[in-house]
Parts: C-alpha cells; sequence; structure tokens
C-alpha cells in the first residue's frame, strides 16, 4: 500500500511536469511554423489515441493523448508525427504548396526544427530568472572556511582563509565554480591559484574519487576536495541581472552535462546515473516535496536537458533533421529519399535501446527492487 501510494505521489507531478516541458517544446516548432505560413493540422500532448481535444479557428487539432510520454506537431504534407515526406507531395497544388511545411525553404525548416529545443532553453532561462528575482540566486564566494582533515586539500596544504582564484586554467568567483570543476575531476590533478592574505600562490590539489548513491538511487562519482564554505547567501537580482544570471546558469547547466555525456562516452563515467522515466517521476515527487522553489529548479534543469537531448544529431530527433537540412543546404538538393529513411531506422532503433537501457537502470536501481534482492538474493 506504502509503494503505491508513492507511485502515485509520484506519478502526478512527474505529468504534470513532463506535460508543461512537451507543451513548450512543441510550442516552440509551432509558433516558429506558423509565423513561416505552414498549416499546422495536430498538436498532440502524448502519442496514441486521442482522450479528448478541439479545434482552433485556423484548422489545428489541439488534444491530449492516450500515453503521455511525449508530444508531436504534425504539420502539412507530415506522413506521420515524426515528419516523414507523405505521398503524392509532387500532386499539391500551388495553394498547397504554399502551407506545405516540405515546400518551405531550407532556413525555414531548420528554423521550425531548431525552434523546440530553443523553446526549451529560453523557459529554462525564463524558470531561473523569475527564482532569482523571487528567492534569489545561491552565492558563496570561493573562499575555503573549513578544511576536512586528511582531505585532499589538507594533503595539499589548503588552510581555511583561502581563496581560489583558478582552478585549471579557469577562473573561478563562486565556491559552486570551483565544485563544478572538483566534482567532475576524480582523480585528476588540478592546478590551482590560491590567495592567501596579501599574497598569491600556485598549488597541484588531486580530488579524491568518492562513490555514494543520492535520495533517489544514483550511483555517483565524483571528485572531492574536502573543503567547505559556510558564507553562503541568496542573492536577489533585478529583471536584467535575473536574466544574465539564468542565461549564464543554463549555459552551465547545458556544458556540465555535455561533459558528463563525453566522459560516459570515453569510459571515464560509469552508466549508472543515467536514468528514465521511472526515475524522473520518481525524482519528481521527492521534489515536489520540498517546496515550488525546488520543482521550478527541477523544471529548469529537465528542461535544458530535453533541449540538448534533442539537438543530439540522431535522425527522428530535432538534430538529426538539422543535419539532413544542412547536408541539403550544402549540396543543393535534398538527401536521397531511401537514405533518409534508413537512418531514421537506425535512429529510432537507437532511441528505442536508449530507452531500454535507462528504463532498465531503473528497474534495477529501484529501491523495492533492491529490497526484493536483499530477501532473495
Amino acid at each position: 500500500m506504502e509503494f503505491l501510494s508513492g507511485f502515485v505521489g509520484s506519478l502526478i507531478p512527474f505529468l504534470l511536469i513532463l506535460t508543461v516541458l512537451v507543451f513548450v517544446h512543441e510550442l516552440g516548432h509551432y509558433w516558429v511554423a506558423r509565423r513561416n505560413g505552414v498549416r499546422v493540422e495536430v498538436f498532440s500532448i502524448g502519442f496514441g489515441p486521442e482522450i479528448f481535444g478541439f479545434d482552433d479557428k485556423h484548422g489545428t487539432r489541439w488534444k491530449f493523448s492516450a500515453v503521455p510520454l511525449g508530444g508531436y506537431v504534425k504539420m502539412f504534407g507530415d506522413a506521420d508525427p515524426a515528419s516523414a515526406t507523405s505521398e503524392g507531395l509532387e500532386e499539391m497544388t500551388p495553394e498547397e504548396k504554399a502551407v506545405s511545411f516540405h515546400y518551405k525553404s531550407v532556413a525555414q525548416r531548420t528554423a521550425i526544427v531548431a525552434a523546440g529545443p530553443a523553446a526549451n532553453f529560453l523557459f529554462a532561462i525564463v524558470l531561473l530568472a523569475g527564482m532569482f528575482m523571487v528567492v534569489g540566486q545561491r552565492y558563496a564566494p570561493a573562499t575555503i572556511d573549513e578544511v576536512m582533515a586528511g582531505s585532499a586539500a589538507a594533503e595539499a596544504g589548503l588552510v581555511a582563509g583561502d581563496r581560489v582564484l583558478e582552478v585549471d586554467g579557469t577562473e573561478v568567483t563562486r565556491f559552486a565554480d570551483l565544485q563544478m570543476v572538483v566534482r567532475e575531476n576524480p582523480g585528476i590533478a588540478l592546478p590551482m591559484r590560491v590567495q592567501r592574505g596579501e599574497e598569491e600562490f600556485n598549488v597541484s590539489v588531486t580530488p579524491k574519487e568518492i562513490e555514494t548513491q543520492d535520495r533517489f538511487g544514483n550511483v555517483l562519482r565524483f571528485g572531492q576536495l574536502g573543503v567547505r564554505s559556510n558564507n553562503v547567501e541568496f542573492i536577489k537580482h533585478g529583471p536584467v541581472a535575473a536574466v544574465w544570471n539564468a542565461t549564464l546558469e543554463t549555459y552551465n547547466l547545458t556544458a556540465q552535462t555535455l561533459r558528463a555525456v563525453w566522459q560516459m562516452i570515453t569510459g571515464a563515467r560509469g552508466t549508472e546515473e543515467l536514468g528514465g522515466p521511472i526515475k524522473i517521476a520518481q525524482m519528481s515527487g521527492e521534489v515536489a516535496k520540498t517546496g515550488w522553489a525546488m520543482t521550478f529548479w527541477f523544471m529548469a534543469v529537465l528542461s535544458v536537458n530535453l533541449g540538448l537531448i534533442n539537438l543530439f544529431p540522431i535522425p527522428v530527433l530535432d538534430g538529426g533533421h538539422l543535419v539532413f537540412y544542412a547536408a541539403e543546404a550544402i549540396r543543393g538538393k535534398p538527401l536521397n529519399e531511401r537514405f533518409r529513411e534508413y537512418a531514421s531506422v537506425a535512429g529510432l532503433s537507437l532511441v528505442i535501446a536508449l530507452m531500454v537501457f535507462v528504463t532498465w537502470n531503473d528497474i534495477v536501481n529501484h529501491p523495492l527492487v533492491q529490497r526484493i534482492g536483499e530477501i532473495f538474493g
């Protein structure tokens, strides 16, 4: 009974958050398509059979569908939600060609496809900017207030009161900047420039590798310096400063995610952290309990990840379409249709395989499954 109530408690926040993020993504496609004169036939939240919907004055069917794990915008001339070319394009009348997605210029199609991920990044900036104005942005200077005994910092000779100015050639001004670089480089010697009083000196510090589990069951491996900052405060910004800092934060989230993906590809980082719908649902339920501020932060992080994943150059994703359009712009004509069909099948297979993998990760790392394994193992 406890498991069932926990599942429902996670499912509702997950569906609400996912619905908002999918709506924002598809609205980006829809808005730019309409600005470029494309007729949009369907705007769907979810896949499969329609649950309910309505038609607007432009002839677009807005609907909620039975499987709420995504969504799509189907434009005039599309054979399916993946924007595959429908048959009979050549037989279209001039009036139909004028409102067909596939008869728009390469630049227009590129703008329409890129608008979905762009909307997710923009939404993250809006959420973060709102938080920075209302709650404030967490800030702590890159000053060490406490050094743990036996830590990497202690072994390198760092002491309380030291201010870190630069790590591995990158200037740091916030304690969070220092933490981010250290966490991503376990066991790797990092050159640092440090200020102590009026003097500056260089030192090499090798963060210790830590392996632990977070409250969601994710196995985490990261570097640890062994220092603390006790001067944390929340600084509220005006609109302009809030937007600027939110943009920087969105950039940092994007760069951090790309670094993590690259580390997984090269084998420097395990894939245990990858999570699918079950893990995201579990995290959504936990985050929702902490209040609206953390929920908005979580939505911003997910929005960045959704925008970024869709830009990966995999056919069937937005990034795959953008690669096709780039090739078309260079060649002066579209890629061979048969090639695009094969590439789309390969891309879809890759996406399905990834979904199976992350869902398997979710299942084997779920606390209930681990508990069963302890009983019968």
